[in-house]
């Protein structure tokens, strides 16, 4: 993740008062989740990380969700990530309005999420 994606994730973020961070299990993942909560500051509910296949991913998926945050944050591998979704839409009351991701997926595009690029603009869907 570059500096530029990283404060546009976190500007993103903004004012929300809590977030659940969600990750991939590979090593990547998991490091861009630790920087954007350390650049972020601010109360992280849960970090939830996943692997990139599973039976269903239910058990980590009402993990992610279950806190209710005013943001979910998420750096995944969009193999992982597409699983993710499908249970997190089956199983839970995500809310991909309330989701933001890194550049990693924003080729995986949901309505209503939001991410950054590496160069620091942002999109949503």
């Amino acid at each position: 993740m570059t500096d530029a994606e990283l404060e546009a994730l976190v500007g993103l973020i903004g004012q929300a008062r809590h977030v659940v961070i969600g990750t991939a299990a590979d090593p990547v993942s998991r490091a861009d989740g630790e920087r954007i909560a350390a650049a972020w500051g601010g109360l992280v509910l849960a970090t939830v990380t996943w692997p990139e296949s599973a039976a269903s991913w239910l058990r980590q998926a009402r993990r992610f969700a279950a806190p209710e945050p005013d943001i979910w944050m998420v750096s995944a591998t969009p193999a992982g990530w597409a699983g993710m979704t499908r249970r997190l839409r089956m199983s839970t009351s995500w809310s991909p309005g309330r989701t933001v991701v890194t550049a990693a997926l924003a080729n995986f595009r949901l309505p209503g999420v939001r991410g950054a690029w590496a160069d620091g603009t942002t999109w949503e869907d």
